[in-house]
């Protein structure tokens, strides 16, 4: 991972970008020498976010399995067939 301090990234953000698209590498920003932020690619980005929405819902049905909150498979098609007309 590309470590950038945050003077760097405000005199050489055009090139910090290019570098970043040409990699795909993230780039650690830090301030006065502290990790601050992190600075990805918007495809990496949108990538991560439908991950974690995935792994959110997995938890939750986890949670709900572990729960006894579950339904047979015949009460499950009912409430889809609901949704899908």
């Amino acid at each position: 991972m590309k470590i950038a301090l945050v003077t760097t990234l405000k005199r050489q953000a055009t090139k910090i970008l290019a570098d970043l698209h040409a990699s795909k590498e993230p780039v650690l920003i830090t301030e006065h020498g502290q990790p601050s932020a992190y600075l990805v690619d918007v495809e990496d980005y949108e990538m991560m976010q439908d991950r974690m929405a995935l792994l959110e819902g997995l938890a939750k049905g986890e949670a709900a399995f572990s729960e006894g909150r579950v339904v047979s498979h015949v009460q499950a098609k009912e409430r889809m067939s609901k949704w899908l007309k």
